[in-house]
């Protein structure tokens, strides 16, 4: 494996550091691990199909559905 350098800025070395503790991990594999996620390609998630059901309705004599303060006394049994 080839080596180079890098001049990383200090607060994200230490924050690198950090992790790198918390995970149990070495510096050097929690940078490649975060390099590699970085540079995949993205995942394309997959498409969500909404599926409806619905109910079979009837109109009723005297109901305008385009009138919704009507509509709401007729659904409270006014």
């Amino acid at each position: 494996m080839p080596r180079t350098t890098l001049l990383i800025e200090d607060d994200l070395l230490a924050r690198l550091k950090e992790l790198a503790a918390r995970e149990k991990t070495t510096l050097q594999a929690l940078v490649n691990g975060l390099l590699r996620r970085s540079l995949a390609p993205p995942q394309q998630a997959k498409p969500y199909r909404l599926s409806l059901e619905g109910w079979d309705a009837e109109p009723q004599p005297g109901v305008d559905l385009f009138d919704r303060d009507k509509l709401f006394d007729l659904m409270d049994g006014r």
